[in-house]
């Protein structure tokens, strides 16, 4: 630090660094992270590159040649015979409603258990994340049982309840371990200003949680939009299946149009992109909230 005539200190500039002249170290992590992601943009390229060919070219140049036309007939097939805003709408709906309900049980069983100290609070913690870990063909002949003693089987409601318990016992069990270290000073603050327990949940806690409901919400749309075994065994009619079961049907028992399959699978894909990208700003918030003070 140098010293003026004054006698003041006045602080010394350290040259700052260019962000684009960086170590090789980093430049080889830049370089391998983008290789990365190249090998796994290459299934969706075959996926592209085989939603435009004709049946006909495939079957005798094979799935790695260049479409010889510009092919479009398989993704107007698979609009209209799987009806698929119809099917988009139920996929829409089901992985909304878990989304919501999901965040929603999340937010209340850990306000119970991290802030609430219930009895054996460790124990039912380790309950939910045991029944997290169980796998859905453990699952499926008594949800199945159940959806028909209840007359709920054929119905988006069946699954959005499904989905909603399975979902939420992952939210449960990590907004529990977050809110058993919450800061008990805004507890304690929010508690002499004569707040009662649900405008501290709502008034002090949610706020707080905002970024990591907002990661939650997007991880349990994703997955529900994703999954495949449970609709297809509670979702029999065509009105009520959604975007993978419908993708499915398109197999036959001995014939595979695979041309339809891909843009079938392309068409069910953007969906889910959109989707990714309106809330990529709101995922990155939440991941990194975490590390800001």
């Amino acid at each position: 630090m140098a010293v003026t005539l004054t006698g003041a200190p006045t602080p010394v500039r350290r040259p700052v660094r260019d962000r684009h002249h960086r170590g090789a170290g980093r430049w080889v992590v830049l370089a391998l992270v983008t290789a990365g992601a190249l090998v796994m943009l290459v299934p969706f390229a075959f996926m592209l590159l085989n939603a435009f060919k004709s049946p006909g070219d495939y079957s005798s140049a094979g799935p790695l040649s260049w479409p010889s036309e510009f092919y479009t007939k398989g993704l107007r097939t698979y609009w209209n015979e799987v009806n698929f805003p119809l099917k988009l709408w139920n996929s829409a709906l089901i992985a909304g409603s878990v989304a919501v309900l999901g965040v929603l049980v999340s937010l209340l069983n850990a306000y119970a258990l991290g802030i609430g100290r219930v009895r054996g609070r460790l124990w039912i913690v380790g309950l939910f994340l045991l029944a997290n870990m169980l796998p859905q063909e453990a699952l499926i002949y008594p949800l199945y049982y159940v959806a028909k003693e209840v007359g709920l089987y054929n119905t988006r409601l069946a699954v959005i309840i499904i989905f909603t318990v399975i979902q939420s016992a992952f939210g449960t069990y990590l907004l529990a371990s977050v809110l058993g270290t919450f800061p008990r000073s805004l507890l304690e603050a929010a508690a002499l200003d004569g707040a009662g327990k649900w405008t501290v949940l709502w008034r002090v806690v949610f706020p707080n949680l905002r970024p990591t409901l907002a990661v939650l919400l997007i991880f349990f749309f994703i997955w529900t939009w994703n999954e495949f075994l449970i609709p297809l065994v509670m979702l029999i009619d065509n009105q009520t299946q959604t975007i993978p079961v419908a993708l499915a049907s398109l197999q036959g028992d001995r014939l595979m149009d695979a041309p339809t399959t891909n843009a079938g699978a392309l068409i069910s894909l953007v969906p889910a992109i959109l989707f990714f990208l309106i809330f990529q700003r709101t995922l990155a918030r939440g991941i990194t909230a975490g590390a800001e003070k």
